[in-house]
């Protein structure tokens, strides 16, 4: 069932993302080789508490995986995809670093994902991390009403086949509210003009998973941590976006 927002909602939602947001800024100050990941997630956590705020992720089961999640936030490197547990692993001159944040304020979940550089990588962390913070734009710009749910995902797999990545289907973009996971569910890739048609007061959590080599993707024993099957790089980006009369607004962007 979709669950449309009004604008007051909306209003609220906003405020979770921009939190959210600054949550990210304030990881990607902190991000260099020789951090290990636990100190990003207290990081993280101590300024979504300082907001009165709760952490979305920790101790969330059951639609993912049935085991409760550890941490605040998600930290998925390299070969990780999503869902990456923060703990001893020490940051690499070179790395990738996918994070996910996720709060709960006032009653609404805001939920966002960014791709960081740790010191001076290489070219083909650059190409890929353009491509999928490319393909999350094309999908935002398809976030209007009258179009389809499709328009937004054969945006994301256009832009990464276009590029030479594939998607990976095994784990989706949502709908987003007053639950952290709500429908409809948002593919990275399919045909354009079909699906859901976009409406006023839908709110969608949109993140492109771009990998370097194959689709395919597997689950670590800690019943979290997604990783590719080749083990070739992966990227994740991700926004809240409401659908308004007046356009889409990205709620996790503080330029919005």
């Amino acid at each position: 069932m979709i669950i449309y927002k009004s604008e007051d909602e909306i209003k609220t939602m906003r405020r979770a993302g921009e939190l959210v947001a600054n949550v990210l800024l304030k990881l990607e100050k902190a991000i260099k080789p020789g951090v290990d990941t636990k100190f990003l997630d207290k990081i993280a956590e101590d300024v979504i508490f300082s907001h009165n705020a709760k952490p979305a992720f920790k101790g969330y089961s059951g639609r993912i995986s049935k085991v409760p999640f550890p941490r605040t936030i998600c930290t998925s490197i390299n070969e990780e995809v999503v869902h990456g547990i923060p703990g001893k692993r020490i940051l690499k001159e070179g790395d990738l670093i996918s994070i996910d944040v996720g709060v709960k304020l006032d009653g609404f979940f805001g939920d966002a994902a960014r791709s960081f550089r740790v010191g001076a990588v290489n070219k083909k962390v650059d190409k890929i991390m353009q491509a999928t913070w490319g393909a999350l734009n094309d999908a935002i710009d398809k976030c209007v009403a009258g179009n389809r749910l499709g328009d937004i995902s054969h945006a994301i797999e256009l832009r990464a086949k276009s590029n030479g990545y594939s998607v990976v289907e095994d784990f989706v973009g949502h709908g987003i509210g007053r639950n952290m996971h709500e429908d409809p569910q948002v593919l990275n890739y399919g045909p354009a003009n079909q699906g859901l048609l976009l409406k006023r007061g839908i709110v969608l959590a949109i993140e492109p998973m771009l990998n370097e080599g194959g689709s395919d993707v597997e689950v670590l024993e800690d019943s979290w941590t997604v990783v590719t099957r080749d083990r070739k790089i992966s990227c994740h980006f991700e926004d809240t976006v409401a659908i308004t009369s007046e356009g889409s607004i990205i709620l996790t962007r503080l330029d919005q």
